[in-house]
């Protein structure tokens, strides 16, 4: 179930406003993609905390005036995240025409796009290797260039 306002780990209710909701989206966001709660709580920390540091004001302010509804439903923007059926499914890198997408088998677009490969070929071992499916990397060609397993 995701977080919200109401409901959130306790390790986030010192942290200032916009850092537990920034925290609070990031880690739903992590959960969606099959990251176990103990995980995702210190990353989406960490990660919230980094973002607070470079953030402008105007995107604290946006942060601050999140509704719950958005903390708990920002990740159905992306419609993967609302098929639980691709937690089972291996994670391709795939040429995009905006450089290289990281999209679970079966899913209708990509979760997200890397100008580099480099880049789109960690996200995806990282995501594989949380939901213990496989990392599948392709050739620009589209043909397949590695097959990393991580069955659980």
């Amino acid at each position: 179930m995701p977080w919200d306002t109401q409901d959130y780990p306790d390790s986030l209710k010192n942290l200032d406003t916009a850092v537990r909701k920034k925290a609070i989206t990031i880690a739903n966001g992590m959960l969606h993609e099959g990251y176990e709660e103990g995980r995702a709580i210190p990353i989406a920390t960490e990660q919230a905390k980094e973002w607070y540091s470079n953030a402008s004001e105007e995107d604290i302010n946006k942060v601050k005036q999140m509704t719950d509804k958005e903390l708990r439903t920002r990740d159905e923007e992306n419609p993967q995240n609302s098929r639980p059926e691709l937690m089972e499914k291996g994670e391709h890198v795939i040429a995009h025409e905006d450089g290289w997408a990281v999209q679970a088998e079966d899913a209708k677009q990509p979760s997200e796009v890397f100008e580099k490969k480099e880049e789109a070929v960690n996200r995806a071992k990282e995501i594989a290797q949380n939901k213990g499916t496989a990392a599948i990397i392709h050739k620009q060609d589209g043909s397949i260039q590695e097959n990393i397993s991580y069955n659980k």
